[in-house]
């Protein structure tokens, strides 16, 4: 049964993360990217798929094919299963299983309070160079995953906030922030592997769920690989322990 909140979480999460350009394809969009994550390089559907799921694919191998990019599906758990059956007929691969969660606001902000020593996280209504930079290190972007991912970010058009936490001057902990449908998409959530288990990430998150409850939101969303165990953990121990749906992703044989 498809959480009332799905499809608003999984335009969330499209427009928190657009691709470069873009193909609107009966009921799917197809997305790309270059060489950035697979989030902003595959199809995804707009709504319950009703077309010639046939005719989709074929048309999307040619357009991947042309832009020298594998062909991947992304299949919300909530799809019926034949769309899933009929790209394992075609040799599609299984891969990338994520999920998506939520949690009211409150909690979230609440969560961070007993991590209270040190600076406040900082806010930016766009993306420093400075930010760009720490997440780069953070998360060991490649020279050119890194280009595209500046591409991206900096497109976004929806209300937006960028956070960052430092400790001796050099930021170990960011996020971004999102407004969609009174909803607060996370994105990019990273800390600094010597700094983890300090409450940091919780930090950084308040910063950005005060800054969307002051602006009218209530409830917060974002994506969690399935084996990320710590990651879930965090976000459980925050408040955001519902579980909308999952996806997975669904790779063209060679």
């Amino acid at each position: 049964m498809r959480h009332p909140h799905a499809w608003a979480a999984e335009e969330a999460a499209i427009n928190g993360y657009p691709p470069l350009c873009q193909v609107v394809l009966d009921d799917w969009l197809l997305r790309f990217s270059g060489s950035a994550r697979r989030t902003a390089n595959s199809a995804t559907p707009l709504r319950e798929p009703q077309g010639d799921l046939n005719a989709v694919v074929t048309t999307a191998e040619a357009l991947y094919t042309a832009q020298g990019l594998p062909t991947i599906f992304r299949i919300p758990s909530f799809l019926d299963p034949a769309i899933d059956a009929s790209l394992v007929a075609r040799g599609y691969t299984d891969e990338g299983e994520s999920c998506i969660i939520e949690g009211p606001i409150a909690p979230i902000i609440a969560a961070a309070a007993p991590f209270g020593g040190g600076g406040a996280a900082r806010l930016e209504t766009q993306p420093t160079d400075d930010w760009f930079a720490a997440m780069a290190r953070l998360q060991g972007q490649q020279p050119g995953f890194h280009a595209f991912y500046r591409r991206i970010v900096g497109s976004v058009a929806l209300p937006a906030a960028f956070a960052s936490l430092a400790v001796d001057g050099a930021p170990v902990a960011l996020a971004y922030g999102v407004i969609h449908r009174g909803m607060l998409c996370f994105e990019s959530v990273v800390t600094d592997v010597q700094h983890r288990r300090k409450g940091l990430s919780r930090r950084v998150l308040a910063a950005l769920a005060g800054w969307a409850q002051r602006q009218g939101v209530d409830m917060a969303t974002l994506q969690v690989e399935a084996s990320n165990t710590p990651g879930r953990a965090l976000y459980h121990s925050i408040g955001m322990a519902t579980e909308l749906h999952r996806y997975h992703y669904r790779r063209a044989p060679g």
